[in-house]
């Protein structure tokens, strides 16, 4: 016995995938709350992604990309000062 083919309207495919990329739960979980298949819901979300421009990146607001940049900016300058203090350690833990 053969299952029908089930159709979804566009509105509840852009609310799932709006729901995975807002919350970032796995597609598994969302496909599996809503009653859908995985591969479908990744269909979908990809399909969306083209339609609507990217992925979690476009969907930062001002002040998070502001925090981005400022995350990254001392995650650099906290690189360069372990790379500094590294140069200055002695290495008398080395064996001959």
């Amino acid at each position: 016995m053969s299952r029908s083919r089930r159709s979804f309207s566009a509105e509840f495919k852009d609310e799932l995938c709006r729901e995975v990329i807002d919350s970032s739960k796995p597609v598994s979980e969302v496909a599996k709350a809503y009653g859908v298949g995985d591969d479908s819901l990744r269909r979908w979300l990809s399909k969306y992604r083209e339609t609507h421009g990217g992925g979690p990146a476009s969907e930062l607001t001002l002040t998070e990309r502001a925090r981005l940049a400022q995350l990254e900016r001392e995650n650099r300058e906290l690189r360069a000062e372990a790379a500094f203090l590294k140069k200055g350690v002695p290495r008398t833990w080395e064996v001959a």
